[in-house]
């Protein structure tokens, strides 16, 4: 078979989805469903990206404002090749790992489909994270490369990884002893160094690229090799053991899972979506980069991080069709001063993802910002993510109530913790999920893994009840979870490393309502002397070496905790003594 019809017959394979068709089924008897059973993408990323540009060469691929890029699909894709050389002259071989920290940029989305192509698993880094974090990601997956941005608002990266590695200011970069993350050979810059010392000890994207050669033929070579079960790319999510874990996608995971989401918004390559949400998490590499990309459109960055002016410019003048974004994003741009003054008539559809979607935010979304087919996407890094969404055939009520039906190839169910069976229509229960999207595995977690996914059924945590159309509501999570703004946060986490405080002898951190957030946290503290510990002490050892989103809002220093006669510590007394402290009842 010839390239040419081998990329062809990909395209071909690929199946249209009647979205529609599912919600017209028998009333269920049981809180399970299965999504239509249609074939899967059998490709891989490099494949499937290749197939679509040979269909739509000359299309408009990428838009990245804040860089004034613009790349046809032919432009992204010689791009994408050069730095897959450069990535195989550095001497990377497949499963090798390469950490990404950085925010939105077209660099991000290069790296994305270059280590695709070549077998490389992309490590995705929150750029919130600082010294701690960071030094357990790459040296939990062993990282060769890091890519990062040098600076961002008020973080400096560069300073952090110097804390980490302090020889790193040794003037060869290529022969530093990095003892704290000692498996790192290579550090990139997205951005430009600030002086021209940096090149001393680093190297510049643009520099790493100048490596490689966009017709190389081992970037082919390398890309035939490759099966489409390959681990691909590793997320991190918080866990209950206090350490985040990282969950292993393959590129049947999320090539998959981003065409569905793309069908349920019934995308084409006439749209043009503005993705202002982070690309380190799944919502904007899969429900953004993948599920465009899939279907031939065209991907709109509108800044490397969210602001809502941006956004609401950008939508305006690229004529954007369609708009991502957590409920917090949404409200700031609809209640930004200047909103009133920006045509935002082209759009149509997107995604509200990421936290409880409040239904007066869905209903001005939809009046106010002309997405009438705004959908709602639920799921979790585990599974690639999403695993029920709404879609342009789903009923008002339903679509500000619930998160829509399971996905095509996918399984879902409502089973009592206790029992493990299947509870009736309409009662709550913990949910599951099986199928394609089902990740690999937590990293080198074993035990973790099996205890997360029995039998192929993803155990999500998260409660929930289902109608007899197979509409699924969340109804509440498990019970230490935490979602701020959109992130997930496990106190346990937060707890671990506020033990590492000397002064503080006991911890216990709660999620609490907030109006902003939807959810912050608090510290309960007992110091290992009364009076010898200040919040400000506290704030400053956290912000300095955790993600901001973690930091507690509210402190309060106690001498005990409300237990059980049993000694068991009742967390939702202490949610219940700061609700009613700070007026949220």
């Amino acid at each position: 078979m010839t390239q040419s019809s081998h990329l062809s017959s990909i395209i071909n394979a690929t199946p249209r989805v009647n979205m529609g068709a599912h919600s017209a089924n028998a009333p269920l008897a049981k809180s399970y469903d299965k999504g239509p059973d249609v074939p899967l993408i059998e490709a891989t990323i490099g494949d499937f990206f290749d197939a679509i540009v040979a269909k739509y060469p000359e299309r408009e691929a990428l838009v990245s404002r804040h860089q004034n890029i613009r790349w046809t699909y032919r432009e992204l894709q010689q791009q994408v090749n050069q730095l897959a050389s450069a990535i195989i002259e550095m001497g990377l071989e497949v499963g090798d790992r390469l950490g990404i920290w950085s925010h939105n940029n077209a660099e991000w989305l290069l790296l994305q489909l270059a280590t695709a192509k070549v077998g490389v698993i992309l490590v995705n880094i929150n750029p919130a994270y600082r010294t701690f974090e960071l030094q357990y990601a790459l040296n939990k997956l062993g990282c060769s490369v890091l890519v990062l941005m040098r600076h961002f608002k008020t973080s400096d990266y560069a300073q952090i990884i110097g804390e980490l590695c302090p020889e790193i200011y040794h003037k060869d970069y290529k022969h530093l002893d990095l003892v704290e993350i000692p498996t790192i050979e290579r550090i990139i810059w997205i951005d430009e160094p600030d002086s021209e010392e940096d090149f001393n000890f680093m190297q510049k994207f643009s520099e790493w690229m100048k490596e490689g050669d966009a017709n190389d033929p081992r970037v082919a070579e390398r890309q035939a090799s490759l099966s489409n079960n390959d681990s691909i790319n590793v997320q991190f999510t918080s866990g209950t053991t206090g350490t985040p874990k990282g969950a292993t996608l393959t590129h049947r995971n999320i090539l998959n899972n981003g065409y569905f989401i793309g069908e349920a918004m019934n995308l084409t390559e006439e749209d043009r979506l503005c993705i202002p949400v982070p690309l380190y998490h799944c919502f904007g590499m899969v429900l953004g980069n993948l599920a465009v990309l899939t279907h031939g459109g065209c991907i709109i960055y509108p800044n490397d991080g969210f602001e809502a002016l941006k956004v609401l410019q950008t939508v305006e003048e690229e004529k954007c069709t369609a708009l991502h974004g957590v409920p917090t994003m949404f409200i700031a741009m609809l209640d930004h001063p200047e909103f009133a003054n920006f045509d935002l008539s082209s759009l149509r559809t997107g995604i509200m993802a990421g936290s409880s979607c409040p239904i007066e935010v869905m209903r001005r979304v939809i009046d106010n910002m002309h997405m009438s087919e705004v959908t709602i996407a639920y799921g979790m890094t585990e599974t690639s993510p999403v695993s029920c969404q709404t879609n342009e055939h789903t009923p008002m009520d339903k679509q500000v109530s619930t998160v829509g039906l399971v996905q095509p190839a996918l399984e879902v169910k409502v089973i009592d913790p206790s029992t493990g069976d299947i509870v009736p229509i309409g009662e709550t229960g913990e949910l599951l999920t099986r199928g394609y999207s089902v990740m690999k595995g937590y990293w080198g977690s074993r035990i973790k893994t099996r205890e997360a996914i029995i039998d192929g059924w993803m155990h999500t945590g998260d409660l929930a009840t289902m109608d007899e159309e197979g509409y699924v509501k969340i109804v509440g999570r498990s019970k230490d979870m935490v979602i701020r703004g959109g992130e997930n946060i496990y106190p346990v986490e937060i707890e671990n490393y506020l033990y590492r405080h000397p002064k503080i002898r006991d911890v216990q951190v709660v999620g609490i309502p907030d109006a902003r957030y939807g959810e912050v946290l608090v510290a309960w503290i007992i110091p290992k002397k009364s009076g010898s510990l200040t919040e400000q002490e506290v704030r400053k050892f956290c912000s300095d070496h955790i993600a901001h989103y973690k930091v507690p809002a509210h402190y309060r220093f106690v001498t005990e905790y409300p237990m059980t006669i049993t000694g068991k510590i009742q967390k939702y007394k202490i949610v219940e003594l700061m609700k009613a402290e700070l007026g949220l009842e």
